[in-house]
């Protein structure tokens, strides 16, 4: 996903969190790479640590469109959700790609490319910068 990136505060730890902004919206995330690139636009990576939990952090969409927004110190993504067979799940937001893995077997009335929002921690979001 295209994203412009904005730095807004380093950790102790060193690392940088930064503000996204993209044509789905806008989110803030921990940095993961180099620091000189903050503050430049970027294709990214997301990288989500978290499972899939149906009826948890997981509900179905009432819009189907992409999104990326914010809720206190939680990122919601909203994107057609794919299970990959080996108890994964792709979210796809706009043309970015999110990896998850499942916490429960889905509903049985799930299907396919199901348009869902998942909400996430957001010290446990980061975003890699990557090369086309």
């Amino acid at each position: 996903m295209l994203v412009q990136v904005e730095a807004v505060r380093w950790g102790s730890d060193g690392t940088a969190t930064v503000r996204t902004r993209s044509g789905v919206g806008s989110a803030v995330a921990r940095w993961r790479g180099d620091p000189t690139e903050a503050g430049c636009e970027h294709h990214v990576e997301w990288s989500v640590d978290e499972y899939v939990v149906w009826g948890g952090n997981t509900r179905p969409a009432a819009d189907p469109s992409p999104m990326v927004g914010e809720d206190g110190d939680r990122i919601t993504f909203r994107g057609r959700l794919s299970l990959t067979g080996d108890g994964g799940a792709v979210l796809e937001v706009a043309d970015a790609q999110i990896l998850f893995d499942l916490a429960d077997p889905p509903p049985p009335m799930t299907v396919k490319e199901t348009w869902v929002e998942i909400s996430v921690e957001r010290n446990r979001v980061s975003l890699f910068p990557s090369l086309l």
